[in-house]
């Protein structure tokens, strides 16, 4: 399972399709959910490249809490379809977005046009990512490039920095190598890296495990439904 968030406009679809690309070439099956919050168009994108894909709009819920109490129904999803890799691609709308669960492979896409203190501002989707990839890189100077590298390094000194084009799909292959590598993860012993923003359900107060069995709230499940489960 790979988990890849990002601020809106970073260009996690566009990196993520070239990819999956290169997964397909070597006969890997992979499932994509995406996550947003009221519209998204880019399902269509990566079904134009042949790979299932499940839209999720979070509405009025937090769309890391959608994405993390929906997990077993996204799994569930890839299974029927003889996916190897799910890839859940969140709607990254704060600064405060910590989707990654202990054993998925977390995959933080940042602009490197939004700032040299961005990487400083984010939180923990990316200071609990096991992969930062640095888009937009060839619109701004080599020194400014290493200082945002810096940036990211002093926040996550130990993830893997990958510099990718969407456009061109350079970097691309190297994110594929780590999805191949990644490991399999059993969702029963699956917990958060971090505690999710704060909201109104059971997640907003420290919750980490991830079954549905131990939410309450207001909670938004993948087909749309939402409800509110007392104590």
């Amino acid at each position: 399972m790979v988990i890849v968030a990002g601020t809106p406009g970073s260009g996690k679809t566009a990196v993520l399709i070239h990819a999956l690309r290169n997964l397909k070439q070597r006969s890997l099956n992979s499932a994509v959910v995406k996550i947003d919050c009221l519209y998204t168009d880019d399902g269509k994108k990566f079904e134009k490249i042949g790979i299932p894909t499940k839209v999720g709009l979070a509405m009025d819920m937090c769309p890391d809490h959608f994405a993390i109490y929906n997990i077993e129904d996204m799994i569930d999803w890839a299974d029927e379809n003889d996916s190897e890799y799910l890839i859940v691609e969140t709607a990254g709308l704060c600064h405060r977005c910590a989707p990654y669960t202990v054993n998925s492979l977390g995959v933080c896409v940042i602009d490197a046009t939004s700032g040299p203190n961005t990487p400083l501002k984010v939180g923990p989707f990316l200071s609990t990512a096991d992969i930062a990839v640095i888009t937009k890189g060839d619109m701004i100077s080599q020194a400014e490039r290493e200082i945002f590298r810096e940036r990211i390094l002093e926040v996550n000194p130990h993830c893997k920095v990958i510099e990718a084009n969407g456009l061109s799909g350079q970097g691309c292959i190297e994110l594929a190598e780590e999805i191949v590598k990644s490991p399999e993860v059993s969702l029963e012993e699956e917990k958060l890296r971090h505690s999710a923003p704060l909201a109104v359900c059971t997640l907003c107060v420290g919750e980490t495990k991830v079954n549905k069995k131990y939410h309450r709230g207001i909670l938004r499940r993948i087909d749309g439904f939402q409800t509110y489960e007392g104590e």
